[in-house]
């Protein structure tokens, strides 16, 4: 009984004073550093993991703008690194992207993407009381606008997490 009190006392001490990067990252802990983002070899290098969120994102959006239904039909048959399954991400996952404090485009120092703008991006979130309405983030400032389905804007598509089915 003494010796399994002893195993239980020193494990919580190696848990309790381990380092939080041996534990493994969490939600409460985000990544402020340049260990945020990988660039996949994997991929041919064309998409970015974010190990903040899990979501894999091109490493290099598209640079033509498109109506949102057409937005969700690149997405689909997007084929970046060898790989299918993209999609258009919600507002959620684009803002993850967003630090308010950059601007032109709006994202954290020192990120590996390559050609995104300073512009709106579409989301695969519509208006809850306007259904041919989605939300964009804009990576001008990090604003949050709407626009009618049938307007243009970029697209970055993503991979993994959860997403939504559009409509």
């Amino acid at each position: 009984m003494k010796a399994l009190f002893v195993t239980l006392v020193a494990f919580v001490a190696c848990v309790a004073f381990a380092p939080l990067s041996a534990l493994g990252d969490t939600w409460g802990q985000p990544i402020n550093d340049t260990t945020r983002f990988v660039v996949l070899a994997s991929y041919n290098n064309e998409a970015v993991l974010d190990r903040e969120t899990g979501l894999v994102w091109e490493q290099s959006p598209s640079t033509f703008t498109m109506t949102w239904d057409t937005a969700h039909n690149h997405c689909l048959g997007a084929q970046k690194g060898n790989r299918r399954g993209w999609r258009v991400p919600t507002i959620q996952e684009l803002f993850s992207l967003v630090d308010p404090t950059q601007s032109n485009p709006a994202l954290p120092p020192g990120h590996p993407f390559s050609g995104v703008l300073s512009a709106p991006y579409w989301s695969a979130t519509s208006f809850d009381s306007a259904p041919g309405s989605a939300w964009l983030a804009d990576f001008t400032v990090g604003g949050r606008p709407g626009f009618l389905k049938t307007d243009s804007a970029n697209c970055w598509c993503v991979r993994g997490g959860q997403g939504v089915d559009h409509q």
